[in-house]
């Protein structure tokens, strides 16, 4: 494996990719358009499909409005990781495919950029964990964490 090197790319929002990090994700529905129960399991499923295969997932949350992501880009080749623009755009574009199967939408889903931070120490990790299991408790969707049925952490 080379050695690893910083990736700086901007849209409207600046991307940093360090390849071997592990980053905190979050990315918006189109003008806040509510997911329903049936469209946040098709995201879940669509979050964890690649899951070990060109990344590791630590623990992931579908809201009705947007979805949280701690994950890590595994290695492609011998050369590169997988670059998270092609892990979001698998993720986004399979699912804004499946909603309209299962609620009435028609058009745009997702907000086309994603929020991520690299992730830079063991206390930021647990920090973003903690945050992502809360997320739901806090949004009165759920009493407990472990009861959040788009809750996903690896054990």
């Amino acid at each position: 494996m080379k050695e690893p090197e910083l990736k700086i790319t901007q849209r409207m929002l600046p991307h940093w990719e360090y390849e071997g990090s592990t980053y905190f994700i979050t990315f918006n529905t189109w003008e806040r358009l509510e997911l329903s129960p049936a469209a946040r399991q098709i995201v879940l499923d669509a979050c964890l499909f690649f899951h070990t295969q060109r990344y590791d997932l630590f623990a992931l949350v579908v809201m009705p409005e947007h979805v949280h992501m701690l994950i890590q880009p595994l290695p492609k080749t011998e050369e590169d990781y997988w670059p998270l623009s092609n892990i979001m755009h698998s993720i986004k574009s399979y699912s804004a495919k499946q909603i309209p199967k299962v609620m009435p939408h028609i058009g745009t889903v997702w907000q086309p950029e994603s929020y991520d931070h690299i992730v830079r120490s063991d206390r930021a990790f647990a920090a973003i964990w903690n945050y992502i299991r809360q997320n739901p408790v806090k949004a009165d969707l759920s009493s407990s964490p472990d009861c959040h049925p788009f809750l996903w952490q690896k054990c």
